[in-house]
């Protein structure tokens, strides 16, 4: 007898392998799947942007990545003593102006040659609600707590929704390895703020918007991760106090679904292996001259060392 509906992730030809280079982007949920890969060891950047929720925002920051278009100082505002950009999130915030350009271009850098180079690309989108700026008649990513009376919220259009994520896809497969693969995944994260039912339009604007533009392009694929938390973990009890995330536990049930049908046995076995060794590296001694302290460390660094030789990048 079943007692829950389980959903799984379909099972990918293309497999990811160890010396391949994932590319994340898009809402909290990227950054913590992003985590599990750097902890893996694979070789991973995630959201030089920082947080990003709409495709709007997303495609923005694609098109400034493919393109390494700086920014300048007349595109950012000054908010509470601090220089801010409205296409960014908050922690790029800086008292000064070259500052928070400098933070902010050094990512642009970094993000425009990493994709040059990447086999993956996830995109993760959060909402299909959008923020105009009035003063600069702007739509934003981010509002930085600027009072909501400078600010137009609306839905984003079923065309402009697709016109994003097929504007993303030309930019990804123009920048990125011939070969790349791009996998569009729906944060599970409900945006209550906006309201239930609404956040619950929004997501379902987000889903058919994906479907439908993915439908016709090769090498672009659906990650049921919105499914799974809603239908195959339907319990609060995988949820962290907020009732809105999900835990720890549900982001690795997540992460295993995605690497069983999208890792290679050798990729598995790496990143088992690297998690273990992770778990080790927390243990501290209050006497590190302990001989049976060194005598761990010793057989950990030649764990490491092992590692290291499946693989031609730099780990731990």
């Amino acid at each position: 007898m079943k007692f829950r509906t389980e959903v799984n992730i379909e099972e990918s030809d293309r497999k990811i392998e160890i010396e391949d280079k994932i590319f994340s982007i898009g809402s909290c949920f990227a950054s913590e799947m992003s985590e599990l890969f750097h902890q893996g060891q694979l070789q991973t950047v995630n959201n030089p942007f920082g947080t990003l929720f709409n495709p709007f925002s997303i495609n923005n920051s694609i098109k400034r990545l493919h393109d390494s278009e700086f920014y300048q100082e007349d595109e950012l505002i000054a908010f509470n003593d601090e220089y801010i950009s409205l296409d960014h999130h908050s922690s790029f915030d800086t008292r000064f102006i070259h500052k928070t350009l400098d933070k902010i271009n050094k990512k642009i850098v970094e993000g425009n040659q990493f994709l040059q180079d990447s086999n993956w690309v996830i995109i993760t989108y959060g909402t299909s609600f959008i923020y105009e700026f009035e003063p600069k008649k702007k739509l934003v990513a981010n509002c930085h707590k600027i009072p909501q009376k400078f600010f137009e919220k609306r839905l984003l259009t079923h065309h402009e929704l697709t016109d994003s994520i097929y504007d993303t896809i030309l930019n990804l497969k123009d920048i990125c390895k011939d070969d790349l693969q791009i996998l569009f995944t729906v944060s599970p994260v409900r945006h209550t703020k906006d309201g239930m039912i609404e956040n619950q339009l929004s997501k379902s604007k987000l889903i058919t918007a994906i479907h439908e533009v993915i439908s016709e392009i090769e090498n672009c694929h659906y990650l049921p991760v919105y499914e799974i938390l809603m239908d195959d973990l339907r319990d609060y009890r995988f949820y962290k106090e907020d009732m809105i995330h999900p835990n720890s536990q549900a982001v690795q049930y997540i992460f295993e679904k995605f690497g069983d049908a999208y890792f290679s046995a050798e990729t598995k076995d790496f990143t088992k292996e690297n998690f273990k060794i992770n778990k080790a590296l927390e243990h501290r001694s209050d006497d590190e001259k302990d001989p049976k302290y060194l005598e761990f460390r010793d057989k950990l660094n030649q764990r490491i060392d092992a590692q290291q030789k499946k693989t031609k990048h730099k780990i731990f």
